[in-house]
């Protein structure tokens, strides 16, 4: 199918689908602002986002059985993980619009990345083989997912000399907290993740500290819109199977509208950057504007202080 016919393709599916109101679904059931332990995005940490190492975790239990059978297909390029290997490209090239939005790139710049729910390590492993970075650490709640990522690092020995690629085993909650700013990430990615775990308020909160000032929270996730739901749990996971049903659970869904205006109430976070993006069968994810509004979409912000 030509690109163009594949643009009107979208836009005549789009058109046939319920669009949702600006408002999307009422804001009482936002799970940024739901206040249940389950959901509740309400935010607890002090000014200078300090929350207790050891507090209560966010991870979801049911996401890390569901992961954990995934596990042994992560690195099929064609296997129920082809989406997210076929998205790879654009979270680097997501990750480059957003440093160069506020300063000239410096090719001498050395990057020290952390990947937070990091799975088999797609990103991690392709953003421990960039000239500009130094270290990458990446963490995981999920057992098997993780065997999985250091067996497939340890074909490569260019990621096995110590410090290049460190996968942890662990939670955000329980990642201890960097001793000063000068020793946090300069990128800190959260690639699918926000979407599959309980609480995202309390969650980000103890992601925030690390990430360094002038360093970028960079994340992927999905607008809660009935189109989204059509898409996700439907199309993708029902009728055309791309995605193992069970993957999405639709009310876990954040908008970009909501994490602005959470990231807007924390002391000392500036630039925020958006893409949304749309997987088109054949042709792979592309940058569509506005579908960030009810479907797909990458979100970045910038620690100024």
């Amino acid at each position: 199918m030509k690109p163009q016919n594949t643009a009107r393709a979208l836009r005549s599916i789009r058109r046939s689908l319920p669009q949702p109101q600006k408002s999307y679904v009422a804001a009482a059931q936002s799970p940024l602002r739901i206040p249940r332990p389950s959901r509740g995005l309400s935010t607890t940490a002090s000014r200078h986002h300090n929350p207790t190492p050891n507090s209560t975790s966010t991870v979801d239990p049911t996401e890390v059985s569901h992961f954990n059978a995934l596990a042994s297909s992560w690195w099929d390029p064609h296997g129920p993980s082809r989406l997210l290997h076929l998205m790879n490209p654009l979270r680097h090239t997501f990750i480059s619009q957003c440093r160069s939005s506020t300063s000239a790139p410096n090719p001498q710049e050395k990057l020290r990345y952390l990947d937070i729910g990091c799975g088999g390590g797609i990103f991690a492993e392709s953003a421990a083989r960039l000239p500009t970075t130094t270290s990458v650490t990446a963490i995981d709640p999920t057992p098997q997912v993780l065997s999985i990522a250091e067996a497939h690092k340890r074909r490569d020995p260019t990621l096995t000399s110590p410090g290049k690629l460190t996968y942890l085993n662990t939670s955000i909650e329980q990642l201890p907290q960097p001793a000063s700013p000068s020793e946090a990430f300069d990128v800190v990615t959260l690639f699918e993740v926000i979407e599959h775990v309980n609480a995202p308020g309390p969650f980000l909160e103890h992601v925030l500290p690390h990430v360094k000032p002038g360093g970028w929270l960079i994340m992927s996730t999905i607008a809660r819109t009935w189109t989204s739901w059509v898409v996700t749990n439907v199309v993708a996971e029902d009728v055309l199977g791309i995605v193992p049903k069970g993957t999405h659970e639709w009310s876990k869904y954040v908008n970009e509208e909501e994490l602005r205006a959470w990231f807007g109430k924390q002391p000392g976070w500036g630039s925020v950057k958006v893409m949304g993006t749309v997987y088109v069968p054949g042709l792979g994810w592309k940058e569509v504007a506005g579908s960030e509004g009810w479907g797909n979409y990458f979100f970045g912000v910038r620690r100024e202080s």
